[in-house]
């Protein structure tokens, strides 16, 4: 592992204590899903690239895992609790399990089991229950620090599926969703869990499956969320409701983390479509104008990377490129049907949802570029919607009880 300094401040979000090479929160150091490594292998051999290790018996779930400082961290189910797990980053060995949470009541029986990312801050994660228990957790031993309810000290009103977030912790404060009229968003402090602000948005529902992302338009620092009727934007500090767009909302469940670029902001559903609307301060505040939306941009479950002024996402069965300012669609090919994406050094990891195959693809206007193909070993009967990670030459693929990570580093940049 390579132990590169970086700043404190990477683009709008906080991280500090981690190296180039890590993965310190959901989506990565920017919330984007790029990594920021390079030295990786650009085209696959036939048989795909080589198992580092396997991580069994971790526990049942759909969350992510991030990687700091040679540690894996993952959120799990285990019995009928929620945990956060500590792994070694050489052999996936674990370190420590601290139970933190319920699992959430779910409309029906899918899918009862953790979905969330935790979040890595100055030597502590914090983390988000299905059930909505929120914890801060020293990454040393695992003890609890705080921990907070977002349903019981938040009158908190969750989604269907109940809890699914990430949360944001941008300097002092951890940014979350308790859903509902009252408190749609809180901001906490990051050492003792205190509410320090609230944000009350009349009608716009529950709390869905997004998290939060930051932007600053005019002075105005802010947070962006899906939510059920819409993406809304609060300022931050304080909580006010600043706009709402509901052109991307989607019936069932609203899943896509906003991507932010300067004063824009792209959403979708994956029934709706996709829409890009530009922050315009106004009066001290903020309005939006919206620059485009189409419905063949659909996405949800895996997410969207924008690359080089391109969105590349998946819509049902096909991969597409398109246009980020102007939604043009570019290109749209069969690669691993439904998919999660994350782009490191150059290179795309598309993640099939069904088979758990993983295509490695060179982002182009172009057309669909293949480098390669992953056939996932050991491959449960579940759907692979965990979103894969690059971390330190590494490819992490979570599937339900099983961590796997493969080596894609390039052998002649050690």
């Amino acid at each position: 592992m390579r132990l590169i300094p970086i700043p404190l401040f990477l683009g709008f979000i906080l991280i500090t204590s981690s190296f180039a090479d890590d993965w310190p929160q959901w989506r990565g150091p920017d919330r984007n899903a790029i990594s920021k490594e390079t030295g990786l292998l650009q085209e696959w051999p036939a048989e795909g690239p080589s198992l580092r290790w396997k991580a069994s018996d971790i526990g049942t779930g759909y969350s992510a895992p991030i990687i700091v400082d040679g540690r894996v961290y993952l959120q799990t189910t285990r019995d009928d609790s929620e945990y956060t797990i500590a792994l070694d980053e050489k052999t996936g060995e674990e370190i420590w399990a601290t139970k933190f949470g319920t699992i959430g009541a779910n409309f029906g029986p899918q899918y009862p089991d953790t979905r969330s990312t935790p979040t890595f801050n100055e030597g502590h994660l914090y983390c988000v229950a299905s059930g909505g228990e929120i914890a801060c957790l020293k990454t040393e031993d695992g003890s609890v620090v705080w921990s907070r309810h977002l349903k019981d000290d938040f009158d908190g009103f969750p989604g269907a599926w109940a809890y699914s977030e990430s949360l944001l912790v941008d300097g002092d404060t951890v940014v979350c969703t308790p859903g509902g009229d009252f408190e749609t968003l809180v901001g906490l402090d990051k050492a003792n869990g205190e509410l320090k602000w609230k944000s009350d948005i009349d009608d716009v529902g529950s709390a869905e499956y997004a998290s939060v992302m930051v932007a600053e338009v005019g002075g105005v620092r802010q947070y962006i969320q899906f939510v059920r009727k819409g993406v809304v934007g609060v300022e931050a500090g304080n909580g006010k409701f600043l706009w709402v767009y509901t052109n991307t909302e989607s019936r069932g469940a609203n899943i896509l983390t906003p991507i932010v670029l300067g004063d824009k902001v792209f959403s979708a559903g994956g029934r709706s479509g996709g829409g890009l609307i530009q922050l315009v301060p106004e009066d001290g505040g903020v309005n939006i104008k919206e620059l485009y939306f189409n419905d063949d941009l659909k996405s949800s479950i895996g997410g969207v990377v924008l690359v080089d002024g391109n969105l590349y996402g998946t819509s049902g069965p096909a991969m597409y490129c398109a246009d980020f300012e102007t939604g043009e669609v570019k290109w749209k090919e069969r690669v691993v049907g439904e998919a999660s994406i994350c782009y490191a050094d150059g290179r795309l990891y598309v993640r099939g949802h069904n088979d758990g195959a993983v295509a490695l693809v060179e982002p182009s206007p172009d057309g669909l570029i293949e480098k390669g193909r992953l056939e996932q070993v050991d491959r449960s009967d579940t759907r692979a919607w965990p979103h894969p990670v690059v971390a330190n030459g590494g490819l992490y693929l979570r599937d339900m009880g099983t961590l796997l990570c493969y080596d894609i580093s390039h052998k002649d940049s050690e």
